[in-house]
């Protein structure tokens, strides 16, 4: 297999990718015009999904499989209809569960003019015999869509930064509590494959609140052949984890988000382990998702999650408190600040945590012991441009070299290098012990700690800059408590 979970299940007649993933783009383009943009790249991954898994030896002839939507796709009759018909019924049928909870509306609407561009489309899929790039371009258009609306999919180079500072092995229980498509345990799954040479023996578990984003979760695995699960649709800050105990847990979390069960809806005060010092203030779910992460981990558990700068360095006294609290416990191992705009739709910047709960050196991990001890990696200008946008990327090899001070400092490099000491860099990295963090009133902000002092119109360029990230960051609180204000503006 060539591709990960993509080969198809029975040989077809081959084609050229590069000729098919042009087709399919050019064809998702055409029914993003006819229809909503949403539904069109959800249809686009549900038949790829009905490609490699709608199959069944059933002799019930009634059943929608696969090979009779492409017999469809060659007639004349309502291919709508037909489309609709099977995801319908394989959709539904492989919920969580066998139930169909929570997918109202899973089935995208599917309108009589697109019949011609739906023919092409199910036969250009049909020729595929490799559909990893087919679905990855999916995925981008559907991230693309859903950004507007602040619920994007993790950046490919993000997300492989993401699991290699936190470093999944074979056998590991890896969690998503905010999964989105599942990009995170994908890349686990891959990371670990590849670092094995055969098929992991992991456990690969997610939870994703929207339903629809839950669906695609499921379509994304499946189509690639990876065995997991991905909880039904709900809100992991709703209740602690039953069974905290995992090796490694990853998120791309929703930044300020207003809204969160901070308190039981009964009114009745109840006891959960996540908050020692008391719920985190109900305005904002960063710090509840925080320890609720922390919470989760194994005794030797890592953890890598993407937050807003404001849980580094804001001087709120609840938000000081968490940082406090994090960092007496000795599980913050290293913070990472990225450039601005690497994920694509918001000038609003963010830091990669790493948290660890064992940072002693030990057999199997590494050879430095790094208890008391934070690394700050300053990642601000790491990052390239992307061709004909203002966006940009972090790329591959600015993500490699924030993964190899990682590496170093930690004493898990392998190879020839695996003697070389960390140094702290000026203006890119420096570690810090706990001790004079506590005396800087517990500010984790990287960029406080590996920056060179500016001149004077460095200075006054930086400021801008930081401004302009201060404004964005509050653009996007006051976005998060629009829904808030309109329904207290109903209630009067």
């Amino acid at each position: 297999m060539n591709e990960e979970g993509t080969t198809r299940p029975s040989p077809r007649r081959t084609t050229d990718s590069t000729h098919t993933l042009s087709e399919v783009r050019e064809l998702t383009a055409g029914l993003s015009r006819l229809m909503n943009s949403h539904d069109a790249a959800r249809l686009v991954l549900g038949l790829l999904y009905l490609s490699r898994t709608a199959h069944t030896d059933s002799p019930v002839s009634a059943t929608p499989t696969w090979s009779w939507l492409v017999r469809q796709a060659a007639d004349k009759g309502s291919i709508t209809s037909a489309a609709s018909r099977c995801l319908a019924h394989w959709l539904t049928l492989r919920d969580v569960g066998g139930s169909a909870t929570g997918m109202r509306d899973a089935i995208p609407f599917l309108p009589p003019n697109i019949d011609v561009l739906l023919r092409r489309l199910i036969r250009a899929i049909d020729a595929a015999q490799q559909v990893g790039n087919l679905l990855d371009q999916c995925l981008q258009n559907l991230s693309a869509v859903q950004a507007r609306g602040s619920q994007y999919f993790t950046p490919r180079d993000i997300a492989r930064l993401m699991v290699g500072a936190a470093v999944p092995q074979d056998g590991h229980r890896v969690f998503d509590p905010a999964c989105g498509s599942g990009g995170l345990l994908v890349e686990s799954h891959r990371y670990v494959r590849e670092s094995v040479g055969l098929n992991p023996t992991m456990s690969l578990l997610g939870r994703e609140q929207h339903a629809h984003t839950s669906q695609v979760a499921r379509m994304n695995l499946a189509v690639r052949g990876i065995e997991a699960r991905v909880l039904p649709p709900g809100d992991s800050l709703a209740t602690p984890e039953t069974d905290a105990s995992y090796d490694i847990v990853l998120a791309n979390l929703p930044f300020n988000q207003a809204k969160w069960a901070a308190e039981d809806p009964t009114g009745v005060p109840s006891v959960d382990p996540r908050w020692p010092d008391g719920p985190p203030p109900k305005g904002s779910a960063n710090s509840a998702w925080m320890l609720h992460i922390a919470h989760a981990l194994a005794p030797r558990g890592r953890a890598a999650f993407l937050m807003a700068d404001s849980a580094a360095k804001s001087p709120q006294p609840a938000v000081r408190k968490l940082r406090e609290h994090l960092v007496r416990d000795d599980i913050v191992e290293c913070v990472i600040a990225l450039p601005p705009r690497v994920f694509g739709h918001s000038d609003a910047t963010a830091c990669l945590w790493v948290l660890n709960r064992d940072k002693s050196a030990r057999s199997g991990w590494g050879t430095v012991d790094r208890r008391r001890e934070v690394l700050f990696i300053n990642a601000r200008r790491a990052f390239e441009a992307i061709p004909d946008s203002r966006a940009r990327r972090l790329g591959d090899r600015h993500s490699e070299r924030i993964l190899a001070t990682l590496a170093r400092w930690r004493g898990t490099v392998e190879g020839s290098t695996a003697n070389t000491p960390h140094r702290d860099e000026a203006d890119w990295s420096r570690s810090f012990p706990s001790d004079e963090i506590a005396r800087r009133s517990y500010d984790l902000m990287p960029t406080t700690y590996a920056a060179t002092p500016p001149g004077p119109e460095e200075s006054t360029r930086s400021r801008i800059d930081e401004l302009k990230r201060e404004l964005a960051d509050k653009l996007g609180q006051v976005h998060a408590l629009e829904p808030r204000l309109l329904e207290a503006l109903e209630e009067i």
